[in-house]
């Protein structure tokens, strides 16, 4: 795939690049081991600063940033900006946490072990290869960037080809702020030279977002060379309603949760699994607020829902909802390609859904919904686990012991009760099962490249 800004407003092409030589890479791998070696005598306070720097700068770009994002990827403009701000925000969770997180962790009687002192240490492992998507094109960098960066770490970013102007602008923004050259760069490379960089003994560990095939691959290389991974993959996400919920409320999260992002999202909602009890009242309220979405151009305030990022991902989604309906699913609206300039796929919601169709087992990338009718807790729990997947989940119920079966029983990796999963830098993400493994965000993210260093004295 060619690395360039392709509009998917227009389907046109903006502007392209060259990829990055041999050359250019190993001078981006000798600035980074560089960069290493001084991040990790760095003090916390002088790294927060640099943090705090960089989020200022991205702040105050925030417009200019979001515009790349839109144009890249064809998120609307405010969730963009919305985006931006987001990235700031989690910048400085972790200058003002960090610290913390990753203080010294003694053992409180170490004569326990012979010892006269027993402590855990945090300390980083070095270089990081990140291989982003390009659905966030922000989020899902600096969610592994600003705890990287503040555990003395030094990160690479290999971004998704089709967002290399959001690609270039974050190559320099730690810089700007004041990290040391190469502590957070870009490599513009194709795919096909990934493996290469995670083979290099100057990178220590590789963190991917992304396709499960894509994971597959890094994960597989990064084993053989025995370096850490940490893998977010796709996910097919329940959003579960019962007969106590509010329904309507319920709704309106449903719409919101299906369609952000133009439905490009792996924690968004994809299947709606509803009691019998309330299904026809929550389809009725669900396919309303669906229709009242506004599809559109994405730099307008009044659009709700843009382009899907890709001509192939939009064909790969009309596939899905193609084979649906010739296996006897119903729209209840939405649910063919719309004629056009742009790369555009209407609010959809499918009911009849069986395990013949492909959309069953399949991530829908994309704002396309799955209705499923069930008659129980138990039968509910059945379908949601009844995929590969397992990233997040949400349920809809106000029944305490309901609540807590859900919270008990459901493989994912994490519950959302009477909202809609977002990802918090409070809480820790990341999946189950073909989703992934390891976590982001929270504590449990900055210790994901640490080593954590045993010592004891006599």
């Amino acid at each position: 795939m060619a690395i360039a800004t392709v509009n998917p407003t227009t389907g046109l092409i903006e502007q392209s690049f060259e990829p990055h030589s041999g050359e250019d890479i190993e001078r981006k791998l000798t600035q980074a081991a560089g960069a290493a070696s001084a991040q990790r005598v760095s003090a916390f306070a002088t790294r927060a600063a640099w943090m705090v720097r960089s989020a200022e700068i991205l702040e105050s770009e925030a417009d200019a940033v979001a515009a790349i994002l839109t144009t890249e990827m064809g998120k609307t403009l405010k969730s963009a900006r919305a985006e931006v701000l987001k990235c700031a925000k989690n910048m400085r969770f972790y200058a003002e946490h960090a610290e913390a997180f990753l203080a010294d962790e003694p053992l409180s009687d170490p004569s326990s072990v012979g010892a006269s002192l027993a402590y855990a240490r945090y300390e980083p492992l070095g270089i990081v290869l990140a291989v982003m998507p390009w659905n966030y094109p922000l989020w899902q960098v600096i969610r592994f960037a600003a705890p990287a960066l503040m555990a003395g770490n030094v990160g690479l970013l290999k971004h998704a080809s089709n967002v290399p102007q959001s690609a270039l602008y974050l190559d320099t923004l730690f810089t700007r702020g004041g990290f040391p050259t190469g502590a957070f760069s870009t490599l513009l490379i194709e795919s096909g030279a990934v493996a290469a960089v995670i083979q290099d003994s100057r990178v220590k560990a590789v963190t991917l977002t992304g396709s499960e095939p894509a994971g597959r691959s890094v994960a597989q290389t990064a084993g053989h060379s025995i370096k850490k991974a940490v893998l977010e993959l796709g996910g097919s996400d329940p959003f579960i309603v019962m007969p106590s919920a509010d329904i309507r409320a319920a709704a309106a999260m449903a719409a919101t949760s299906r369609t952000g992002n133009s439905g490009q999202s792996c924690i968004a909602a994809k299947r709606f699994i509803v009691h019998t009890d309330v299904f026809d009242d929550f389809a009725g309220a669900f396919v309303e607020q669906m229709r009242a979405l506004r599809v559109g151009d994405p730099l307008l305030d009044s659009t709700d829902v843009g382009p899907l990022a890709t001509q192939a991902g939009r064909a790969e989604l009309a596939e899905l909802v193609d084979d649906a309906l010739a296996h006897g699913a119903t729209a209840l609206i939405g649910g063919s390609t719309p004629d056009g300039p742009g790369w555009f796929y209407p609010p959809t919601v499918l009911t009849g859904i069986t395990g013949s169709m492909r959309l069953h087992q399949e991530e829908a990338f994309g704002p396309v919904a799955s209705l499923y009718r069930v008659a129980s807790v138990d039968e509910a729990i059945e379908v949601a686990n009844g995929t590969r997947f397992g990233l997040s989940s949400a349920v809809w119920s106000t029944n305490e012991a309901e609540q807590d079966a859900f919270s008990r029983q459901l493989d994912a990796g994490a519950v959302f009760i009477n909202g809609m999963t977002v990802s918090y830098p409070e809480l820790p993400f990341g999946g189950i099962k073909d989703s992934g493994y390891g976590r982001e965000l929270a504590a449990a993210g900055i210790r994901e490249f640490c080593n954590l260093k045993t010592i004891w004295k006599a």
